[in-house]
């Protein structure tokens, strides 16, 4: 009966593999192919591929604040002085800010980031093949993971099989049954090395277009004023290290940067190319980090505490998403309920859920940036 554990071995190997196979298809998937928009491609977007949800926030203060038309005082205070928005996103964030008396720069970003039209930006990016899906790339890396325990399976399996054999009535000579685990261990071991998901979550696609909008000249983004347009594009690609310039350094401390080498907005524009992964602070070959927010991967899903965040926090917006863990002792509100996920001083919307991609509280693995 060697065979009964050459079979169940068989089975197992066939399941994993089929299931780490679609999953992995499934986080390469993309529905919307359009080819690289260049550098025509909205401002907003650039934001969101180059560090994520939260230089979304910060690109549109930042283009805000040049224009005149929000203040942001020492005390990181944001007071709208023109409440007419020029996009969904400012609109969301002129709504967040409320009256006179401004709010808190942090906890307006806590406010915006999980927002429906900032979440949607990484939608539209990754049907394009820019970014990859964070839920489906972390169900890729979920089922390999699972995989990595069939090699150990199989040895138990093939030890089972050997003490059957040794025990049980043999030929003299022979082909040993139990040597068929040897090909299946070494099939195992070359899908689970070929078939691992991506490390980052910026397709090549989403480097080359990052590259081509660090290019030679400085990128001016349509929908900025001319006077400002340098700037404003430079920050959405390269974040806090485009306020090199004495002048901007209160806005720079403003927006968390601390001091920086002065370098130019050419050279901040060219920067990037000695990068591994096209982004600036925020996206990494590692796992798309997208400093202190986090991308849930839908406009309407919970976004829970990540592992791959670096131990930044997802704040929800107005809309009813759910908050992560945080590292930051900060409590800010976020929806209407009195529950609270685990590891986190912030409330969660009552219509959503906490942890990472499910439907339970607690900061999880999976949660929105893988």
């Amino acid at each position: 009966m060697w065979n009964i554990p050459f079979v169940v071995a068989l089975a197992l190997v066939v399941l994993t593999m089929s299931a780490t196979t679609v999953l992995n298809r499934r986080s390469r998937r993309v529905t919307d192919p359009q080819g690289l928009p260049g550098r025509g491609i909205p401002l907003l977007h650039a934001a969101f591929l180059a560090g994520g949800p939260r230089r979304v926030v910060d690109t549109v203060l930042v283009r805000m604040e040049r224009e005149g038309r929000v203040v942001i005082s020492r005390a990181n205070r944001v007071t709208v002085t023109d409440p007419a928005p020029r996009d969904p996103v400012e609109g969301v964030l002129i709504t967040a800010v409320g009256g006179r008396a401004g709010r808190d720069l942090e906890v307006l970003r806590a406010s915006v980031v999980g927002s429906p039209e900032v979440q949607g930006i990484g939608e539209a990016l990754a049907a394009r093949g820019l970014l990859r899906h964070p839920v489906a790339l972390r169900a890729a890396r979920r089922a390999w993971r699972l995989g990595l325990l069939v090699p150990p399976a199989l040895l138990v399996l093939c030890a089972v099989a050997v003490a059957q054999w040794l025990s049980g009535p043999r030929p003299g000579s022979g082909f040993p049954p139990f040597a068929l685990f040897v090909p299946l261990l070494i099939v195992t071991l070359v899908h689970l090395i070929v078939g691992r998901p991506p490390r980052s979550r910026i397709t090549p696609a989403g480097r080359r277009q990052l590259l081509l909008m660090r290019g030679s000249s400085p990128w001016r983004p349509a929908g900025v004023s001319p006077e400002h347009a340098v700037l404003v594009g430079a920050f959405a690609l390269e974040g806090t290290s485009a306020l090199a310039d004495q002048a901007l350094w209160p806005l720079r401390d403003a927006m968390g940067g601390g001091p920086t080498a002065p370098v130019t907005l050419a050279k901040a524009g060219r920067s990037g190319r000695s990068r591994r992964s096209g982004g600036s602070d925020s996206a990494a070959d590692s796992g798309y980090v997208a400093t202190g927010a986090a991308w849930c991967g839908a406009a309407t899903a919970s976004c829970g505490a990540s592992t791959d965040q670096h131990g930044h926090h997802g704040h929800s917006g107005h809309s009813g998403h759910s908050c992560g863990g945080s590292s930051h002792s900060s409590s800010h509100s976020c929806g209407g309920s009195s529950h609270s996920c685990g590891g986190s001083s912030h409330s969660c919307g009552s219509s959503s859920s906490c942890g990472g991609g499910g439907s339970s509280c607690g900061g999880g693995g999976g949660g929105c940036g893988s």
